[in-house]
């Protein structure tokens, strides 16, 4: 597990330096920059939404096609493997599918975090763990769910826009750590 930690603090230190250079380089982009770290909806046109439909279906049959076998996961790699399921090639298309689904996601709204978190977590409450119905339905509740903080993040502070990113920070950070510390107490026990 540490392995990961350092290779993402590895990864995200890079990230942000080509991040740097390309604002160093081009510092027209700062605004870019700074908008697209927030996430927000307020610039999107139709176009841009176009150009990654296609993306964004294959990701989201892909992930509605692989929900059964990641039932079967749930199960350990050992049964899954005895079951027939070829483990690793289901884990990589899960994976693609899901990187699939936040490139199109993050190219057009930006940085919207904990949306991936907050809803497939409410939803597990409610329909419990079968990835067949989880999976579908993350898709559409988490849409609606953006949809309604967006309009909330419009209307609280009118005339200003609130963007939807600082939002979706003060709803997910809170949930994020209640998750984590539910998950402590239920390991101590």
């Amino acid at each position: 597990r540490m392995t990961i930690v350092l290779a993402g603090v590895a990864i995200t230190s890079l990230l942000s330096a080509a991040s740097d250079a390309l604002v160093t380089f081009r510092p027209e982009a700062v605004m870019d920059r700074s908008s697209f770290s927030i996430g927000g909806f307020g610039g999107v046109v139709i176009p841009s939404f176009r150009s990654v439909l296609p993306l964004l279906l294959l990701g989201l049959a892909g992930a509605v096609l692989l929900s059964g076998r990641l039932n079967v996961l749930l199960l350990g790699d050992e049964v899954a493997a005895s079951l027939g399921l070829r483990v690793g090639l289901c884990r990589f298309l899960a994976l693609l599918c899901a990187a699939l689904l936040a490139a199109c996601a993050v190219s057009i709204g930006g940085l919207l975090s904990f949306v991936g978190l907050l809803v497939p977590h409410a939803l597990r409450f409610l329909l419990g763990n079968d990835y067949r119905w989880l999976t579908p339905f993350s898709a559409v509740v988490g849409a609606i769910f953006l949809l309604l903080c967006d309009t909330l993040s419009r209307l609280l502070f009118a005339p200003y826009e609130l963007p939807v990113g600082i939002l979706l920070s003060f709803l997910g950070a809170p949930f994020f750590l209640w998750l984590l510390l539910g998950r402590k107490r239920r390991l101590a026990l």
